[in-house]
């Protein structure tokens, strides 16, 4: 395994997403996790990532009790992140790190974001004061690194990072379908990391499992290069970039864990042909009438939907239908509609979710369309 060439401590260029951990309904399923995590440790990497509103809260604490009480600080690196949520002002922000400290189990982070920076919410930041209390926490041996999360255009990255020039990496939305999007601008924002001469972390490689079940079409495409799953391609596009720090993979079970430590235990970039067939992917995605949607739960679990309405379980039975058009995406919305959740229909159209989509979805007019596909 090559040496990480921006951070000598990061093992390899492989991490560990902690958003989408293996369940038991409501509960983290903690003997699948230590497993995963195990293996992980064994195949020579160490970077976990996490935030507090990953799993509402149990993703920090599902890694103190399945990393940070079962190995030595020095065998894991760990990432949090300051969420917009968490707090209202500069007083909140300590007592709300040290929290995090205690949740997860340890005495510093390795790595400390500004939580999906954007337009919108980075100047409360400023207000609060929340880079500047950041780089303090740093002198004090809280924080190794201090970086951002990012999810906006090109150009509000480019401002933010002329104005906070000592942050250390840039944490941004990577992957071959996101690559040219309008919306998401991969390549640009990738970009201005480059300019600003930032290492980069890449979440979102295989977009939320999007790049995972493919169409028909697309799933063919690269199943003739007879070289690896559909989500080993996507994590190696996203790794293939000369900027890239680390590729974070969110896995919830031990398929998966194995499917990507296989591509990245001894990493290869996608050669041309390998390239070249993932942009075919790209022109058959381009082809159907998909919501860009990651299931990210941002939607749900950071703006408290009034109604209760499974958003993202909603759009992944609507992309269902408009991929497969079977009978079981009907299932699917009447699942995300059991035990008195909202129906699409029931929108009362507040914006709360549209204001931390991370992928800027219009969603009250996207719920339209789920109602009227599905009848409600």
């Amino acid at each position: 395994m090559k040496e990480n060439r921006f951070f000598p401590e990061i093992h390899g260029n492989f991490g560990f997403g902690c958003m989408r951990l293996p369940m038991d309904g409501e509960k983290v399923n903690y003997e699948e996790f230590s497993k995963m995590a195990d293996a992980f440790i064994d195949a020579g990497f160490n970077y976990f990532d996490t935030a507090h509103g990953y799993i509402n809260g149990l993703s920090e604490t599902a890694i103190r009790d399945c990393v940070s009480k079962r190995y030595d600080r020095s065998r894991f690196l760990l990432t949090d992140k300051l969420t917009d949520p968490y707090f209202k002002s500069e007083a909140d922000i300590r007592p709300f790190f040290m929290n995090q400290l205690e949740w997860c189990g340890v005495d510093y982070f390795d790595f400390y974001l500004m939580h999906a920076q954007n337009k919108d919410n980075y100047p409360k930041y400023k207000r609060c004061r929340a880079y500047e209390t950041a780089f303090e926490l740093k002198k004090e041996g809280y924080i190794k690194h201090v970086g951002i999360s990012f999810h906006d255009k090109a150009e509000v990255l480019d401002m933010i990072l002329t104005e906070n020039p000592d942050i250390e990496i840039v944490q941004i939305q990577f992957n071959y379908l996101d690559y040219e999007d309008a919306s998401v601008e991969s390549r640009k924002v990738y970009e201005v990391c480059v300019k600003h001469n930032k290492p980069v972390l890449v979440m979102e490689p295989v977009k939320g499992g999007s790049l995972v079940n493919l169409p028909e079409e697309a799933d063919k495409i690269l199943k003739d290069l007879k070289g690896g799953s559909n989500a080993s391609y996507a994590v190696r596009f996203a790794a293939s970039f000369d900027n890239m720090a680390v590729v974070l993979s969110g896995m919830s079970n031990m398929a998966q864990m194995e499917d990507n430590l296989s591509a990245m235990k001894d990493f290869k970039p996608l050669d041309e042909r390998e390239m070249e067939a993932v942009k075919r992917v790209c022109g058959v995605f381009k082809g159907l009438n998909m919501i860009p949607c990651t299931s990210c739960r941002y939607c749900i679990e950071e703006s408290h939907c009034p109604k209760g309405i499974r958003i993202p379980d909603m759009f992944s039975a609507y992309n269902s239908n408009e991929i497969f058009h079977g009978w079981n995406s009907g299932m699917y919305y009447r699942t995300a509609i059991a035990e008195g959740h909202g129906k699409a229909s029931d929108c009362i159209k507040c914006g709360k979710c549209e204001k931390v989509c991370p992928q800027h979805l219009p969603i009250r007019d996207l719920l339209v369309k789920v109602a009227e596909k599905f009848g409600d």
